[in-house]
């Protein structure tokens, strides 16, 4: 059974910096993409970042580059999302999710992790 597993969300101060961590369980991603999601309330789940597993190549919504990073750990089956200069209206829901990359359906997804920040 596939399984994404998020961590890593708090309260943070506007300005400050969170690292969530996603842990992979159930197959190899070899061939998918990883990527994060968000989700405020009120409002519909957005595209944040995407890792291709195989070569650790990146891509990043407008919105947060320059201050996200995404990373995977290979070994550790895990991906993670640095997010540096908080803004308030980054408060949200934090999904893991996981794709074919020959795919344009996010398939598998984790439980979501708060992520909340205050001003």
């Amino acid at each position: 059974q596939v399984q994404l597993v998020e961590s890593g969300g708090g309260l943070v101060q506007a300005g400050g910096s969170l690292r969530l961590s996603c842990a992979a369980s159930g197959r190899t991603f070899s061939g998918y993409f990883m990527g994060w999601f968000r989700q405020a309330p009120g409002k519909e789940r957005e595209f944040v970042a995407r890792i291709n597993w195989s070569n650790g190549v990146p891509y990043y919504a407008d919105s947060v580059k320059g201050r996200f990073t995404i990373s995977r750990d290979n070994a550790k089956n895990s991906v993670y999302l640095e997010m540096n200069s908080l803004k308030v209206e980054e408060t949200a829901v934090y999904y893991c999710a996981a794709r074919p990359i020959l795919s344009t359906v996010w398939n598998t997804w984790g439980q979501g992790t708060q992520v909340t920040v205050s001003s």
